[in-house]
């Protein structure tokens, strides 16, 4: 038995947890934070009984600056079982809240201040919030996904907006400091004053997915819903037998929005219906596409550790309602293994599964379902594994094999979700039920590439007109030519 008698935060060089206590085991010879999607190792020292484990307090992923630890639990590994004398919740300002609890785990919380903690100090900042007179700021409000990372389309926004307007102050929403932003951008972490001040300032708010209800227009602001993909799968007002409360959220959740941005005819269309859209829609092509016709995928598969020669397979499944943990439709690591030792995949999970999943770990699969841009991983990528997600739409543009692993297709389509359109007849690629079938015809992707050639160029004049490089572009012109800042 390990026991963990105190723990603090050391800022000697880098910030770092010091964790110290006694074992009656053998010496422990290893020390590990161990949390959903991330292990962080450290050090330690032991010796007649006693022991002291260091272990960084921020880590740098995917070729990131060191950054703090995402929220979560972890727990300390040391090669036995662990307890700990539990300490209380401490702020260390800009990195996050922690404590330790009895169980031996380190709990990881947002770097919130005292009031700003907890449901009564929210509602408060709330109402604050609402009553706040009108203050405009030269600024945009950035987020994606609700804050779980800084990509999609509001990061390519961000990017041309900064190298045009690099006077306008671009603030970004996190749900913690973990997450890597754009250059010259102003991290304002949920829930704290600043992101309330931010919300309540800027002149525009660059979202891609709902604001939610505790958000109050201002006179003076303007909110860009990008949204994050093109539609197979119905949505909103479409899905089947939507109640009257899921049904009247939607339509409060459209009126907070100004403008509509779509990357292709399919999507204005879809938006109009799913969410009785009678607004302007900017038919611009997606900007998080852009890097698909100018990047670098050799860049990438540097900074993800592929080793040169590999093939590269990403499987990105979306995810299912019923089981939003889930993530491994396909069972990656004995597909892998039986595409042979000179293929690599890479599993990406739905934004939905970030939190509350755990890592796949499996020999030749990595697993980035918590790497910040799925545009980077489409440029590493020589084919794509999805079932019914809208990567499908943003994949086509770099020209490369698309392959349909659906093996819940009638359950999806018929009960969980409907489709906008037959999958079947259209794909760009084959559309398989089984593991096996996949695997010989990703192994003979020339011959399927040969064999979807028109149907892929019919997918991609459809789905794809305007992803050129320049969506980015185009959105910023109109932003500014619409006097929106």
């Amino acid at each position: 038995m390990i026991v963990v008698e105190t723990a603090r935060l050391e800022h000697s060089v880098a910030p770092q947890f010091v964790l110290t206590g006694s074992y009656d085991t053998d010496a422990p010879s290893a020390a590990v934070l161990s949390g959903p999607r991330m292990r962080v190792a450290g050090s330690i020292r032991a010796a007649d009984g006693r022991f002291e484990a260091t272990i960084p307090a921020v880590a740098a992923r995917w070729g990131s600056e060191a950054l703090p630890l995402p929220s979560g639990s972890y727990t300390f590994e040391a090669g036995a079982t662990a307890t700990a004398r539990a300490t209380p919740s401490v702020l260390e300002k800009g990195l996050f809240r922690w404590e330790l609890t009895g169980a031996a785990e380190l709990r990881i919380e947002p770097p919130l201040r005292d009031d700003e903690r907890g449901q009564a100090n929210q509602a408060r900042l709330e109402r604050e919030y609402r009553s706040w007179p009108d203050s405009p700021e030269r600024a945009v409000f950035f987020e994606s996904f609700w804050g779980q990372n800084a990509s999609c389309n509001p990061r390519a926004i961000d990017r041309e907006l900064a190298s045009r307007q690099p006077d306008v102050i671009r603030y970004w929403s996190t749900v913690d400091a973990s997450i890597a932003l754009p250059d010259g951008a102003v991290r304002v972490v949920e829930g704290s004053l600043e992101w309330w001040q931010a919300r309540a300032s800027a002149r525009l708010l660059v979202v891609n997915d709902w604001l939610r209800k505790r958000w109050r227009k201002r006179a003076h602001q303007t909110v860009l819903q990008t949204w994050h993909g093109t539609m197979l799968k119905k949505l909103a007002l479409s899905r089947w037998k939507l109640g009257p409360r899921p049904a009247a959220a939607t339509l409060l959740e459209r009126g907070r929005w100004d403008v509509l941005l779509a990357q292709n005819p399919h999507s204005r269309e879809v938006f109009r219906r799913a969410y009785a859209w009678t607004g302007p829609v900017w038919e611009e092509g997606y900007p998080r596409d852009d890097q698909l016709v100018t990047g670098d995928g050799a860049l990438v598969r540097s900074r993800l550790g592929i080793p040169e020669g590999r093939i590269v397979v990403l499987y990105a499944p979306t995810w299912r309602d019923d089981r939003p943990q889930t993530v491994d439709h396909l069972d990656v690591e004995r597909f892998t293994a039986a595409l042979g030792p000179e293929y690599v995949t890479l599993i990406r999970g739905h934004s939905r599964s970030l939190r509350p999943g755990r890592d796949v770990d499996a020999p030749a699969v990595l697993d980035v379902t918590g790497y910040p841009d799925v545009a980077d991983l489409f440029l590493a990528a020589d084919v794509l594994v999805t079932d019914y997600s809208s990567v499908m739409f943003d994949f086509s543009v770099t020209g490369k094999p698309i392959f349909f692993f659906t093996p819940d297709l009638e359950d999806y389509r018929d009960r969980l979700r409907g489709f906008y359109f037959d999958l079947i007849e259209v794909a760009p690629g084959p559309v398989v039920q089984t593991a096996g079938e996949l695997v010989s015809l990703v192994r003979d992707r020339d011959q399927v590439a040969r064999d979807y050639e028109v149907r892929y160029a019919r997918w991609r004049e459809r789905f794809n007109p305007r992803d050129d490089g320049r969506a980015a572009e185009r959105v910023v012109d109109r932003i500014l030519r619409e006097g929106l800042l």
